[in-house]
Order: structure tokens, then sequence, then C-alpha cells
């Protein structure tokens, strides 16, 4: 098991000493939230929510990722970085390939490419793109920026993306990894045809299991079983080495965590942050070699 530190509220100004803390610390990985806006009235409600309300107060940071990971590349070693997750359709595919290919160069591939479909109708309308077509958008833009990534010429003919032969470089330093999010029917499709892992919910541990079994049987069908499959967990209701055991057995890779919520909850002050991550490094992670 290994344990990817969430960054997601968080102070801007802080998150650099935070990837340094997590860095040294032996966390595997550390991720961000996504946003680019928040309208002050939804017109589409909150779907992780039972009252349609959002998770976090108005005025929160909410950095851009993937400038982000540019930055932990430039001051971390070893940690990697993903999303958690990025609203791959409301963006433009090309420019996506470019940083996150920018990314893994300067990183030594430390990248991880965390991808759902979103929710937000308001956000799409702003940055000019079409809500209704996310779903099948998002699959040629997964399949254009794989293309995109070998560093060779490449064309592509889809439904939404059209295009003659084009390279695009720097290419990454290695394979990226494309893990996709949700928890939705189409969102567990997709993981088991073209993802090379799963983000999940905050959700009870039994959910995040049955849908780990769902991905398996599908993979299995698509002939995709044998590849490797990692699985960035949010369990509601497991925070002990036991149960992040038994949950490893059932598929789980890595655990997604806030450790401050544990030791100082509630905190904004980067110096408990830290403390927090070091304290969780020594408590949970080092049990798991």
């Amino acid at each position: 098991m290994k344990f990817t530190l969430s960054a997601a509220f968080a102070p801007v100004t802080a998150l650099p000493q935070i990837a340094i803390a997590a860095d040294e610390s032996g966390w595997a990985m550390i991720t961000m939230s996504d946003h680019v806006v928040n309208p002050e009235t939804l017109t589409v409600p909150y779907p992780y929510t039972p009252d349609g309300s959002r998770r976090w107060p108005e005025f929160t940071d909410w950095p851009d990722q993937l400038v982000m990971m540019g930055a932990y590349a430039a001051i971390t070693r070893q940690i990697r970085f993903t999303t958690n997750a990025f609203v791959l359709p409301m963006r433009n595919p090309f420019l996506v390939a470019k940083a996150v290919s920018t990314i893994s160069a300067i990183s030594n591939n430390r990248v991880v490419l965390t991808c759902g479909v979103g929710w937000s109708k308001d956000e799409f309308g702003l940055l000019g793109q079409d809500f209704h077509t996310r779903g099948k958008r998002a699959d040629e833009m997964i399949d254009i920026m794989k293309l995109l990534w070998t560093g060779e010429y490449v064309e592509y003919h889809g439904q939404y993306y059209d295009f003659p032969r084009i390279e695009m470089n720097p290419k990454p330093a290695g394979p990226v990894p494309i893990w996709i999010a949700g928890i939705s029917d189409a969102a567990l499709k997709r993981a088991a045809r073209v993802g090379e892992g799963w983000l999940t919910d905050l959700q009870p541990a039994a959910e995040i299991v049955e849908s780990i079994g769902r991905i398996k049987a599908m993979r299995r069908e698509q002939g995709r079983d044998h590849l490797p499959f990692d699985v960035l967990a949010s369990p509601s209701d497991v925070y002990d080495i036991d149960g992040y055991k038994r949950l490893e057995d059932q598929g789980v890779t890595h655990i997604l965590m806030q450790p401050w919520h544990l030791y100082h909850p509630g905190t904004q002050d980067v110096g408990q942050m830290i403390d927090s991550i070091k304290r969780y490094a020594d408590d949970v992670i080092a049990k798991f070699g």
C-alpha cells in the first residue's frame, strides 16, 4: 500500500513546503483538486452531497494543477504528482498533452494524469466547451494525448477532433499513466477500457471493493486484466492499518489522505500541516515498509 497526500483546500502559498515535507517523509504521491472558477450560484447542484451544496467554502484556493506539478518537479526528488481529478473535457487536448509531457520531461516522469468528466455545466460554458458531449470527447482526448506523447508524427480522425499529421515534443520521459475518476457506470467502464487506474470518491470501503470487482470483470472481458492497474481510494469508514491492509488485499494500491484532519482538525497553519504529514508517515506509512 502507498499513500497519497491530498493538498486540496490548502493555502496555495503552503503547497511548496507541504510537498517538500511529503517528499522527505516517504509519501508516494501528492494531489490537488480541480476548479477553474466557482460560480456564486450553481445552475447544476453539486452531485456528491445530499443537499447539492459544495464541500468547500467560498474563496478557497484552487491552484492550477498542472502549474503546481511543474513547481513540485523543481523542488522535490521522488514524490509523484497526480490530479484529483482533472476535468479533461473542459480543456483543449493539445494544451493538456503539451503541459503533461513537459512536466514528465522535467520530473523524470513522476506525473500521473487522473481524469474525470466533471459535473459543473457552469464551468464548461465559461471555458467554451460542450457539457453534453463531455464523455465522448474525453474518450477521444485520451486517445489523442496518447498519440501525441509518442513524439512521432500522428494523425487523428474522430467525431469531435480531426487533424492531419503532426508531432509534439518534448515527449514524456516515459509512459504517462491515465487514471479515471468517478463512480458512475460510465466512469467505471472508461477505467476498465482505457485506464491504468481508478480514483474513488469519498465513500464506504464496501462500495469501493464492489466497484473494483466490477472493473476487474470488465477488464477481463476486454483482455486487459494482465496489465497493471492502480486504485487510489478515499474510504470514508477505514482509518486504521488493519483496514488498509484488507483494502490492499482487495486491489487498492493507494490511499488518499489529508493527515491534518487527524492531528489538527480544521487547521490552515502550515506548521501544523507539516507536523501532520511527518507524524502520519511515522504512525502509518512506515508500517507498510
